[in-house]
């Protein structure tokens, strides 16, 4: 019996970059060996900026800069991980996957950390 209740049961989570001031977050909630090929899924997706993987409790298990971490600023992807366990967006996709309203979904993140976009001078500006 104890081998029933040590089986992984875990919502994975990654940060998807789409455009610099747009960023997807996809959730799944998977159990078994599942939860590992979902894990290693959202760390090899080519355009996860930061993935992790919570219990059905909402504890952190693990977590860590993406492959596409490289789209964004070094400062961005550090500041996406300080605000990953408050951040509304994930809240909620987490509090779904916990309740089993849904075993998968995606959403637009919603945050206040985007990169700044470069500030460029009028096209009329003289040039220095």
């Amino acid at each position: 019996m104890f081998g029933f209740f040590s089986g992984k049961d875990w919502n994975v989570l990654a940060v998807i970059f789409e455009r610099q001031d747009l960023f997807t977050v996809s959730g799944q909630r998977v159990k078994g060996g599942d939860a590992v090929k979902a894990r290693d899924g959202a760390q090899g997706h080519p355009r996860t900026i930061y993935w992790a993987v919570f219990d059905q409790k909402g504890k952190f298990l693990e977590g860590a800069a993406g492959t596409g971490a490289s789209f964004v600023p070094t400062e961005t992807v550090k500041k996406l991980e300080r605000d990953l366990r408050t951040n509304r967006t994930i809240q909620d996709i987490l509090k779904a996957l916990e309740t089993a309203a849904t075993d998968k979904l995606a959403k637009p993140l919603v945050w206040m950390g985007y990169p700044k976009k470069a500030v460029l001078p009028p096209k009329d500006a003289p040039e220095q």
